[in-house]
């Protein structure tokens, strides 16, 4: 019965543990406190884990001669993020100044519409997508944190290239491909471990938001997710679809917020004092974006995925 219901909602092994884990966050959030392994396996702590476990093995599964289809599709969605995240940001500010409109500032466009939430993409596209949608992820890994954030605000000069952030993000997956195209064994042993720990990453990163969020974000954090998924989404949708000639399902998967993007503003502070004033506003705008974005995108990517089809689901062929 349980995994009937999992399997009804998009990408529900992801999504459902992550609303368990917001829940007891907020409001029992001292259950995932009592420390040892239940404190290591079930708060925010443990999701860096989980993900390593889950690239490993899904790096099992892909063969080296995926690759450039994988460089291409990765490519195309994390520079349309980027390039449209950076120019709603950059003209709301040229137009109307770095307090942009209804409170919502540049700076907290551009955190939120392009970085994304990586964990919610990799579930989406094991439901809808296939292998090289699924190796995707680590590309996509580039835009978290603050740098792309930096370069759209003209302020990169400031910051250091996270060179060995992205290494330690590619890692994984490359242990993972090199014994899967070593021993195919390897990979019929580890591929279906990843599927697994996908419902350990939802609770995880679940564990981190706070649903009060959406409250003090209130009416901009709103229309800052309408921005991020519609907008946004809808733009990287179209590249996904004219450029990678794909059904634009991967496009709307990465149409959310990473959770880390609520630090990112505190970030771009440090970097560029100029953005102080905006830190405090920005940052729980971005939560109640991480926290929508989490729950809305997937019922998107589920509907466009039956509308125009994907690999998992392809549509049937007109006679």
């Amino acid at each position: 019965m349980i995994m009937k219901f999992l399997n009804r909602v998009p990408a529900g092994m992801m999504v459902v543990p992550l609303i368990l884990g917001c829940i007891v966050n907020t409001f029992f959030p001292e259950a995932l406190q009592i420390g040892g392994i239940t404190t290591a396996t079930f708060s925010s702590a443990g999701s860096s884990c989980c993900l390593g476990i889950l690239l490993f093995c899904m790096g099992t599964k892909l063969h080296i001669r995926e690759m450039p289809a994988v460089l291409k599709r990765g490519g195309v969605l994390l520079l349309a993020k980027f390039a449209v995240g950076s120019a709603i940001g950059i003209i709301i500010g040229k137009v109307l100044g770095p307090a942009g409109f209804l409170g919502i500032s540049s700076m907290a466009i551009i955190c939120a519409v392009t970085n994304s939430n990586g964990s919610v993409y990799y579930a989406l596209m094991q439901q809808y997508g296939d292998d090289k949608d699924c190796a995707c992820m680590p590309i996509l890994a580039i835009n978290d944190g603050p740098f792309l954030t930096l370069v759209a605000l003209g302020a990169s000069g400031q910051a250091e290239i996270p060179y060995m952030s992205l290494l330690a993000a590619l890692i994984p997956i490359l242990a993972g491909m090199l014994l899967g195209n070593l021993d195919h064994k390897m990979t019929e042993f580890f591929g279906p471990v990843g599927n697994a720990v996908i419902p350990f990453v939802g609770f995880a990163l679940g564990a981190g938001i706070n649903f009060g969020s959406i409250v003090e974000g209130g009416i901009s954090g709103i229309i800052l997710a309408a921005i991020v998924i519609f907008v946004g989404g809808a733009f990287i949708c179209l590249c996904d679809r004219l450029i990678s000639r794909r059904p634009g399902y991967a496009g709307w998967a990465c149409a959310t917020t990473a959770g880390n993007a609520v630090a990112v503003p505190a970030a771009i502070a440090i970097a560029d004092t100029a953005w102080e004033p905006y830190v405090s506003v920005a940052t729980v705008q971005v939560a109640a974006c991480t926290v929508l974005s989490a729950l809305i995108v997937p019922f998107i990517v589920a509907w466009w995925a039956k509308k125009f089809g994907c690999p998992k689901y392809p549509l049937e062929s007109k006679e």
